[in-house]
């Protein structure tokens, strides 16, 4: 399959898709996924992009911490880091330009949750999940309520829209785009639909943002990751589940959301059994990815209930990318723009990362972050071979609009 990207490389974009591996990738080797390998006590798991701080979620775990507080010491490490767009601190903003996150936590010793959304001004979104579990009788606070608690409960408030973030919002500002829809379950989802023979404008389009990047003082080895962004919205998310020696269990996802989403959408991290889901008899798992559809199929608690039924981890992993697939009725023509990645951690310490697709684009596949005693990045099991594509597609504006 040519991904939109591919495409895209070919007519417009050129060095965009050189431009696109991750931190993560280019800073360990990437293994194949090693589905015999013994499970070994204690583990902690997380999206790809908690390879760099697995080590100390996993040394908490030897020094015997409580295993959400491992795992959270995972998901910190982005939330904390300018640097990653995906959760936090520098996360990338809602079409207003606002910073809007959301995660959930699930404790397995205790059978406890915390959850909240839409939350601005806040950065560490999995602590203030496990502040509603603490310290209220509810399970999930969202937006203004959410803030005012985090305030209470000694959190500071700040400004979470970096200048890098901001300048890359206007940038995406000037193409036009919206959420609005149609979406792929729409009947009239075709009507979004890129123009091949749109291609001429595409390449203005294109030539445009790159001085528009210039004028607004984006830096020049940034501008091609800033127009990445810009034609390609990115999800962004991490989850991480965290079992001990004595086989205690606990996972939390935390994300700045879909970019450029419409203010006070939600997708699946904040949500229990969708983005996260850990059942101390069972096991742990989370998700990245299409949130929408990974709320119909509520993902992660479909998961630890094949495993309930006896699944292996990638078995019931593959199982819940078949739901999604379903409800499609195995359209690939809709079906090549969704990607989902679930990270799934039995009681036994077995687990696996799966994926709808290979990866986004040849040469970055998706990948689960491993620690049982060595930190690893591991390649996921995919259900189809190929790249997906990004929904919506990119229509090209009239040159009138250029």
């Amino acid at each position: 399959m040519v991904s939109r990207r591919g495409f895209i490389a070919g007519v417009a974009l050129g060095s965009l898709v050189r431009a696109s591996r991750t931190p993560a990738a280019d800073a360990q080797a990437i293994l194949p996924r090693q589905t015999q390998r013994a499970a070994k006590l204690p583990i902690i798991i997380s999206a790809g992009n908690g390879i760099p701080y697995i080590e100390a979620g996993y040394r908490q775990l030897v020094a015997g911490t409580d295993t959400l507080e491992a795992a959270i010491t995972v998901v910190k490490g982005p939330e904390d880091d300018p640097l990653d767009d995906s959760v936090g601190l520098g996360g990338l903003p809602n079409e207003e330009g606002v910073v809007e996150l959301d995660a959930c936590c699930m404790h397995g010793p205790s059978r406890r949750a915390g959850a909240v959304g839409g939350v601005h001004n806040i950065r560490s979104m999995a602590q203030l999940a496990r502040e509603v579990m603490l310290h209220t009788g509810h399970v999930m606070l969202v937006g203004e309520g959410a803030e005012r608690f985090a305030v209470a409960r000694g959190f500071k408030r700040e400004d979470l829209l970096t200048d890098a973030s901001r300048k890359v919002w206007l940038l995406w500002k000037e193409t036009h785009a919206d959420w609005w829809g149609p979406g792929l379950a729409d009947p009239s989802w075709r009507r979004r639909l890129h123009d091949p023979a749109a291609a001429s404008d595409l390449q203005q389009h294109v030539e445009r943002l790159h001085s528009l990047a210039e004028d607004l003082g984006i830096a020049p080895a940034a501008r091609v990751a800033a127009i990445r962004k810009v034609l390609f919205p990115p999800t962004g998310t991490i989850h991480c589940s965290a079992l001990n020696a004595r086989g205690e269990m606990s996972g939390c996802t935390t994300t700045s959301g879909l970019a450029w989403k419409l203010p006070g959408r939600l997708g699946d991290s904040p949500i229990i059994g969708a983005g996260c889901y850990t059942d101390q008899d069972v096991g742990s798992a989370g998700a990245t990815g299409s949130g929408e559809e990974n709320i119909k199929v509520a993902g992660a608690h479909t998961i630890v209930e094949n495993m309930r039924r006896g699944m292996s981890p990638q078995e019931a992993g593959t199982d819940a990318l078949k739901r999604i697939v379903r409800n499609y009725g195995g359209d690939m023509d809709r079906l090549k723009y969704i990607d989902m990645t679930y990270y799934i951690l039995r009681k036994d310490g077995a687990y696996a990362g799966v994926s709808l697709w290979t990866g986004y684009e040849p040469g970055r596949p998706h990948t689960i972050a491993v620690c049982d005693g060595t930190a690893r990045l591991e390649k996921t099991v995919c259900l189809y071979e190929g790249a997906s594509q990004e929904w919506p597609p990119l229509v090209a504006p009239s040159t009138s609009t250029l």
